[in-house]
């Protein structure tokens, strides 16, 4: 077993087996792994926001998205993953608080899983596995070893995806 490296909120980091990556706390933000099984390298986004180009103060691109999953793929490379080898597993983008409203910034969960799932698309990478939405938290941990996503919520079973 290697080391667990913490990938705090918008930010995002890569790893190489043994190692592993984690993301604690992700209620409506979205936790996108990239993985490259053959050389087991992979890498972390804790996305915060759908889009970049809404906001004026965008300098962290692991914030968004859009801006995130780009960075990620290059920090990939640069570790020795090839791009055409990658797969995708996210979590997160849930409802955290009750409400009635049209109010698309209220929607802010649904609207994180969109843009990922969007953004992952466009660039052809296939998402393998998925818990998202719904109305609690989570905390994620990825093993590159094994290409298991771990995936612990308060009062419920395991997920090992």
């Amino acid at each position: 077993m290697g080391e667990m490296i913490k990938v705090g909120m918008a930010d995002l980091n890569v790893c190489a087996a043994p190692n592993a990556l984690t993301t604690l706390g992700l209620g409506s933000c979205v936790g996108i792994v990239l993985y490259d099984s053959y050389s087991k390298i992979a890498g972390m986004v804790h996305v915060m926001l759908p889009d970049s180009t809404k906001i004026r103060n965008n300098e962290n691109v692991a914030k968004f998205a859009d801006t995130g999953i780009d960075a990620l793929i290059d920090r990939l490379i640069k570790l020795g993953a090839n791009r055409n080898r990658l797969i995708a597993k996210i979590a997160g983008g849930a409802q955290m608080f009750a409400f009635n409203s049209n109010n698309d910034m209220l929607r802010i969960g649904e609207r994180n899983i969109e843009a990922s799932k969007s953004k992952l698309q466009t660039l052809g990478i296939r998402i393998l596995a998925e818990d998202t939405g719904l109305d609690y938290g989570r905390t994620i941990e990825f093993y590159a070893e094994t290409g298991e996503l771990y995936i612990k919520s308060v009062g419920k079973p395991l997920k090992i995806m």
